[in-house]
Formats: C-alpha cells, sequence, structure tokens
C-alpha cells in the first residue's frame, strides 16, 4: 500500500481483513521508493495523493506488477453493488451528497464514500447488504488508476483547467477524468452536461443543464447548485427513482460545509466559508452566487492556473480583496493587469480581521481562496474551520 492517509490506512485494514499479507509503505514511515520494497508483490494499491512519476509506481509497471487507485480496490471489493460515480472540476461534494440524500428520500439502501471524505474501502462487504446502492465522489486523481472501474451511472458535471500541478496538461487531466466512463456498457448510463464532447465506454447518453426543468427548486442557492441539482436529478431518474423521492431531498438538502457556507452574521455583515474553492473556476461561481458587496479573501498555494479572469470577476464584483499566502504575488500581479485594488493580507487572520473592519452592514465577507490549501494548512477544511473560529471570534 503506497501512501498511508485516509484511504490508505482504510484500503490496508480491509485487505488485512481478508487475509492479505500488506507492506504500508509511505514517507512517513521511512523511505519510500526503494525497489526492495516491491519484492513479492502482486498487487500496489497507491493513495490519490500519489503521483504516476513515483519510483515505486514506475518500477511497478516496469515489472507487471498491477497498479490500482484505492477506488479500483473498493470498486472490486463491493462489486456487484450498483455504483452511482460523480466527478468534475467543480460540484462534486455538493452533488454527491445530494444523491445520498435522494437515495434516503427514496427509502434505499444507501452509502456514501469516495473523494467526499469516507474512503470508498472503509464501506465493509461483509456489512454492506448486496442491494444497497454505492454512491462515490472521484477525482481525477483516484481515477488515473481505474481498470474495471464501471458505475452503473457515471455523472461529469463540469470540466475546467485544476490540478495542472499534477497532470501537466489539461488533456491529461481532461482524460483521467473520463475514464469514469471507459468501462461502462450498453446498460449503463453516462450524464454529461447538455453539448458537451464525446465520452469513451458505451453507456447511454444522458445531458443535463442548470436550465432543466426539475421536481422542485432546490434549497440551495446559486445557479451553480441549480446545475448540480439537475445532474443529481438526471442521475437519480436513471437509477430509477421517482421525482417525488428527488423533490424531498431537494427541499430540504441544506448543502456541504466549507462550500458557500454561512458562518455568522454579525452587525449586519454576512461571512461565508467557501474554503472548498480550490480553483478559479469555483471562486469564479461563488462572486457570482452574491448580489451583496463582497469583501473577498483570495490566495493559498499555487495549483498552476492563471488568475487572469478570476481578477477581473474580483475587481467587478468585490468592494475588496485580500490576499494571503503562496500565491499572493502572482495574484497581486492578476488584480493589477485587471486595474483592481487589493491588500496584502498574508494571513487569514489577519485578512479577517481587515475585512470585519472595513465591512459595513449589508455586506458579505467571503472567503473563497481559489487555491489549495497546503501552504498554511493541512487541507481546504482546515482552512474552513480556522476561517470559522476567526469569524466566532469576532467582537460584535
Amino acid at each position: 500500500m503506497l501512501g498511508m492517509a485516509r484511504s490508505g490506512v482504510a484500503a490496508a485494514a480491509v485487505l488485512e481483513r481478508r487475509g492479505v499479507e500488506v507492506v504500508r509503505v509511505d514517507r512517513k514511515l521511512g523511505p519510500d521508493g526503494d525497489p526492495v520494497l516491491l519484492d513479492g508483490a502482486g498487487l500496489l494499491v497507491k493513495s490519490p495523493g500519489v503521483p504516476g512519476q513515483h519510483p515505486l509506481v514506475i518500477e511497478a509497471r516496469r515489472r507487471g506488477i498491477p497498479v490500482w487507485s484505492e477506488l479500483e480496490l473498493g470498486f472490486r471489493l463491493l462489486a456487484p453493488r450498483p455504483f452511482v460515480a460523480v466527478t468534475g472540476t467543480n460540484g462534486k461534494t455538493t452533488t454527491t451528497e445530494l444523491l445520498g440524500a435522494i437515495f434516503r428520500a427514496a427509502v434505499l439502501p444507501v452509502e456514501v464514500a469516495g473523494n467526499v471524505g469516507r474512503a470508498l474501502t472503509s464501506v465493509d462487504p461483509e456489512e454492506t447488504a448486496p442491494a444497497t446502492w454505492v454512491v462515490c465522489e472521484t477525482s481525477s486523481f483516484q481515477l488515473e488508476d481505474v481498470e474495471a472501474f464501471r458505475p452503473r451511472v457515471a455523472v461529469l458535471l463540469n470540466l475546467e483547467p485544476d490540478h495542472l500541478d499534477r497532470h501537466g496538461t489539461f488533456d491529461a487531466y481532461r482524460a483521467a477524468k473520463l475514464r469514469i466512463f471507459a468501462a461502462q456498457g450498453p446498460a449503463d448510463v453516462a450524464v454529461v452536461p447538455r453539448g458537451f464532447g464525446a465520452v469513451p465506454g458505451e453507456g447511454r447518453r444522458c445531458e443535463f443543464a442548470a436550465t432543466d426543468p426539475l421536481p422542485a427548486e432546490p434549497l440551495i442557492p446559486g445557479a451553480h447548485n441549480r446545475e448540480n441539482a439537475a445532474a443529481a436529478t438526471a442521475a437519480a431518474r436513471a437509477a430509477g427513482i421517482p421525482d417525488s423521492a428527488i423533490a424531498e431531498a431537494l427541499l430540504a438538502f441544506p448543502g456541504v460545509q466549507h462550500r458557500l457556507e454561512p458562518v455568522r452574521e454579525l452587525a449586519g455583515v454576512r461571512y461565508v466559508n467557501d474554503s472548498k474553492a480550490t480553483n478559479t473556476a469555483a471562486a469564479r461561481r461563488a462572486l457570482a452566487a452574491f448580489a451583496a458587496p463582497l469583501l473577498v479573501i483570495l490566495g493559498g498555494s499555487l495549483k498552476g492556473e492563471s488568475f487572469d479572469e478570476l481578477a477581473g470577476d474580483a475587481r467587478d464584483r468585490a468592494r475588496a480583496i485580500y490576499l494571503i499566502g503562496e500565491a499572493t504575488e502572482e495574484l497581486a500581479a492578476a488584480l493589477d493587469r485587471a486595474g483592481a485594488a487589493f491588500e496584502r493580507a498574508g494571513t487569514l487572520a489577519v485578512a479577517v480581521a481587515h475585512a470585519a473592519a472595513a465591512a459595513r452592514p449589508g455586506d458579505v465577507v467571503l472567503l473563497s481562496p481559489a487555491c489549495a490549501s497546503f501552504d498554511q494548512f493541512d487541507n481546504f477544511e482546515q482552512r474552513g474551520e480556522e476561517y470559522r473560529r476567526l469569524v466566532s471570534n469576532l467582537d460584535g
């Protein structure tokens, strides 16, 4: 098992419960590139955070040892249970959790797992009824190394540049995402945005758009969330769920943490946590979701994206812009080109304090970083929790 983060720990545990000898490899445990670690190995399972250029991955392929993602392993262990899989640049978690809510509204057995927070291999086949649906969020990192992975319903929400620091090119990122469809057969359904180009596999094509009629209008606001709801509706219908259950879930689903999450209203100012906006497309959608004047906090670790389009949107929609983290100078250069004023705040604590001091009743202070979090935080969840803490400590 290469990589011992959340999914690696779960994968190792499920294999050992089945009597499989597991060698755990992780840079935190010691040297992780020694080829001798592969001696006697029949399979290399890698965590999504491990790139394909890792020396052990390259050596395993050279030796003819199969390389699976944790997603592939989880799918094989849970087969033949039906899967609904969701991918896309933005909206994956919201759509996956909404689909889980729809299945529960339909009183169907369901497990929600994958990139959403719970590792797929933590769903124990021994404790999961054969008729259980598995709703699975899938990332490009997980989809890089799938072979048999075949969702009954596969959903692509959107496709915009992201993770170019890992994939190198948009074409490589796109190819990884589209592997969600590759093993589908004629009895399966491929759900794609209306007008999207051809996808691999033999799944029956089903298209959606934000303007589609829905069984009910979703509780969660924003045009992007209506688009997520349209995708979830198409996927749920493909799985045979009636519109009555879809409507019930749309009317009740409150959204997910760290995605346009209301944190507090203080002195007429709303504070919103969108820490999950780890790319420019997500941050641009967040900026478009509010009619109120915005004070926006941008920045974090770099992922190889251009900030020029985001800078134009921020200039037009934000009353004040605060920059934090590693991306500060690249964001500053893009904002300069766009003619937008900004402040180099440096840290999230300084940005929140300065935004709170400048905010007026009716304003929204929005954390929507457009960047990953790994310069100052362990993950976007920790960044969002810190934003919540800082906002909760503001003096009214």
